[in-house]
């Protein structure tokens, strides 16, 4: 396998560390693997009948790590369910990708490990009964080719995978978006009465699942449900600091938030990813002080996990924003790519957005202004109007990131108000990189 091409991510295992893991029980090897190598490292996938798939993914608990944390053995149910009464075969799509631009961890994970992808759709399309699947990924990045070569070495496969490259959009994951464009239609979430799982590709039921789920099911087949639910699996996440340069960062639950990002040292920590929520980094004595609307300022020793932080974990994104940095300038700059990788297909997209956008801008200009409170104000109501109003959940996203930006930065956006900016660095450290204009392609 050609690993010539491999992207500029840094790869950081804490699995030892914190949860005694074998090789064989990590999702990122040290190295990226052949099938030889992969099948040295993991061993031989199962036979595992549908019913075991299914009741195996049901018993450890394994949720969808694409954001949404929905179960997989119900969204499988789902699908085989629809399949049976449409009286049609069902397909697989694995979803790796990402499209925000500060995520790495799906890629890094279809680079290092692309087998132990490839077995959990195998075992995805046994448990539903699909005879066609997909892997999405997204363009740019190699990945194409890489992982065509990759489903050669596999001799036998008892469904067929289709590599698809996607346009590099933000909404270019989100599920009616796949199924667009893998009807031959835009990469855009559509309007439809039904949902994928009953009509998704080809008006086919459809199983959509994250490639870093998919790859925890190959492991779960190995190692049994009760493996995966004491606690012994990991997770990936993707870490960015002002160097710009993301590390992928594979961690057992409850690893704290220092031991994860390597050190602490800034002022708020973005969780989830540009749909997610900004947190405060606060003293030791300060830990758990409730800041606003739900949300908590944290510590180095807060442990990462959805309960703890309060807020979801989405993407599994960790940016550290420091003290030199401004956060009201980063929100207004993730904002405005927002509203321009929207669909433009509904009014919360094509109205709400873009007036988000605005206004946050404004509020990113240090400069005297006698109108901070109704600025706000008008943030807080179009978020409002916006929520829930979607054809997808970009607007949800959308305003919760604005949302947590206007408590985290309440004493930044003061200071603006009288003309001063506490950040010695005004450029935005978090990337917004624009779509490439090359057209996708698919490889059987």
């Amino acid at each position: 396998m050609n690993t010539s091409v491999l992207p500029p991510v840094r790869i950081r295992s804490l699995a030892t560390a914190t949860a005694n893991a074998t090789a064989a029980m990590r999702l990122l090897p040290s190295a990226p693997l052949n099938h030889q190598a992969h099948r040295a490292v993991y061993g031989d996938l199962p036979r595992l009948d549908p019913g075991h798939v299914m009741a195996a993914a049901e018993h450890s608990g394994l949720s969808g790590q694409g954001g949404a944390a929905f179960p997989a053995h119900r969204k499988m149910a789902a699908v085989r369910e629809a399949a049976r009464r449409a009286g049609r075969r069902p397909v697989v799509v694995a979803n790796g990708s990402e499209g925000e631009p500060a995520s790495a961890k799906d890629k890094a994970l279809l680079w290092h490990a692309p087998h132990l992808v490839l077995d959990g759709v195998a075992l995805a399309a046994a448990a539903v009964g699909a005879d066609r699947a997909f892997l999405a990924v997204e363009a740019g990045h190699g990945l194409l080719r890489y992982l065509t070569e990759a489903g050669r070495q596999r001799t036998s496969t008892a469904v067929p995978v289709t590599i698809v490259e996607v346009p590099s959009r933000f909404l270019s994951g989100q599920e009616s978006a796949l199924v667009s464009f893998l009807d031959g239609g835009p990469a855009l979430p559509r309007f439809q009465s039904r949902p994928v799982f009953e009509q998704g590709v080809g008006g086919g039921p459809t199983l959509v699942q994250n490639v870093e789920t998919l790859a925890h099911l190959a492991l779960i087949a190995r190692h049994g449900p009760a493996w995966y639910r004491s606690g012994a699996a990991t997770s990936l996440f993707t870490v960015r600091y002002a160097d710009s340069t993301p590390t992928v960062v594979e961690a057992a639950p409850g690893t704290s938030l220092q031991h994860l990002t390597g050190a602490v040292s800034g002022q708020a920590i973005l969780v989830g990813g540009y749909h997610g929520t900004w947190l405060p980094l606060e003293s030791a004595a300060r830990s758990g002080r409730e800041v606003g609307a739900g949300i908590r300022a944290i510590t180095g020793d807060t442990s990462v996990t959805a309960e703890t932080l309060g807020v979801p974990l989405g993407a599994g994104l960790l940016a550290v924003l420091p003290h030199d940095r401004c956060g009201l300038v980063e929100t207004a700059s993730i904002l405005r790519y927002l509203a321009l990788e929207s669909a433009g297909q509904c009014g919360p997209c094509l109205n709400g957005l873009p007036r988000m956008a605005a206004a946050f801008g404004e509020l990113a200009r240090p400069t005297p202004r006698s109108d901070l409170q109704q600025i706000r104000d008008d943030l807080s109501r179009w978020a409002g109007l916006v929520t829930g109003r979607g054809a997808c959940r970009h607007p949800d996203g959308t305003a919760r990131l604005a949302r947590s930006a206007l408590i985290a930065f309440a004493a930044e956006a003061d200071a603006h108000s009288r003309g001063r900016c506490r950040a010695s660095a005004r450029p935005p450290m978090l990337p917004t990189a624009m779509p490439p204009a090359s057209q996708s392609t698919a490889s059987e």
